[in-house]
């Protein structure tokens, strides 16, 4: 099965994609973008008619898989469409959806009320559109052969933060009375606020925890230190589970079954993208890709790792979008 790769992929008839992380600290907000001529019809109506144009996206690292194997293979059918698609975190790619500068923002949490607030307040209509079920998935270095099942409650004590230095003996006498290293998303990401929300409560999460947009930052922390953990989504273990151990929650492994069935939890969750309404009714281009993802999301979700929504929520997507493209009196 082909792997589409986070940071690097070959050229496709003559595109170019690059895909860059960003964090939300004032060094590094300013993040690459992914940028491709791509095309924008799908199945025989690509075939039958060319467009051209540009579309644009940004957010969500855990979602960038899916989207740089769709924009991948949508690079084929409509080469005159340019898109471009950013990886700041769902945070930061909602701050750009705000600011009017894309047409549709990556997602891997559902978005916050200050975000519809202020998408309200600039007078943008949007879409919420799901793609795929992810499991967040909790890692150690392979060296680790004492953390192999922890309880959320575990979690909790091990990442929130209290003021005191934590050892992983403090989580059990029997294990090492070793310093914890802490690996984890950045503010600005989905899942750093999904983590927050099922296993710390809202509360602070530890101040000694090394943060990133991007996950493979975080892969390479963990896997260089035999006493660091960290979280991400479960494609990421899966591109690099020779360099990492998956630890169960509550007796779970997050693996394509227990996703699907619904087993992980609470660490399982939905992935999105969400989209400007008005781009959808205005821009043939940007409806076009959206279209394109959706048909196309379920294999490619796949084939990154992700689990596929049943069928009947694509179509129900399909309809809904269709369905934004004669609305009058968008914004």
């Amino acid at each position: 099965m082909k792997k589409w790769k986070y940071l690097t992929m070959t050229a496709v008839m003559g595109s170019a994609l690059m895909l860059g992380a960003c964090s939300g600290d004032n060094s590094t907000q300013n993040g690459n973008n992914a940028e491709t001529n791509a095309p924008a019809n799908s199945g025989q109506e690509a075939a039958d008619e060319k467009l051209q144009g540009s579309v644009a996206g940004d957010g969500s690292s855990t979602v960038a898989p899916i989207i740089e194997a769709v924009v991948e293979e949508y690079a084929g059918a409509q080469p005159d469409v340019k898109v471009s698609v950013g990886v700041s975190g769902t945070g930061g790619g909602f701050e750009k959806f705000i600011a009017g500068e894309t047409d549709f923002s990556n997602a891997s949490r559902f978005i916050k009320t200050e975000e519809k607030e202020k998408l309200d307040q600039a007078g943008i209509a949007y879409t919420e559109l799901a793609l795929a079920y992810d499991g967040l998935s909790v890692v150690v270095n392979p060296e680790n052969d004492w953390a192999k099942d922890l309880t959320v409650e575990q979690l909790k004590k091990i990442w929130t933060e209290d003021g005191t230095e934590k050892k992983w003996s403090d989580i059990d006498p029997s294990w090492p009375a070793e310093k914890i290293v802490f690996y984890s998303p950045g503010t600005d990401s989905g899942t750093y606020d999904y983590f927050d929300e099922v296993v710390l409560d809202g509360a602070d999460l530890v101040s000694a925890a090394t943060l990133s947009e991007d996950d493979n930052m975080l892969v390479q922390g963990i896997s260089g230190d035999k006493y660091a953990i960290g979280f991400f989504g479960f494609a990421y273990y899966l591109e690099n589970k020779d360099k990492l151990n998956i630890v169960k929650v509550n007796g779970i492994e997050p693996t394509h079954d227990t996703i699907e069935k619904g087993e992980y939890t609470p660490l399982s969750r939905p992935l999105f993208t969400y989209v400007k309404n008005s781009a959808m009714k205005d821009n043939a281009a940007a409806y076009d890709f959206v279209k394109f993802t959706l048909e196309n999301a379920g294999d490619m979700a796949e084939a990154v790792g992700y689990v596929r929504l049943p069928e009947e929520k694509y179509a129900e997507g399909l309809k809904t979008l269709e369905g934004l493209k004669t609305l009058e009196g968008l914004k």
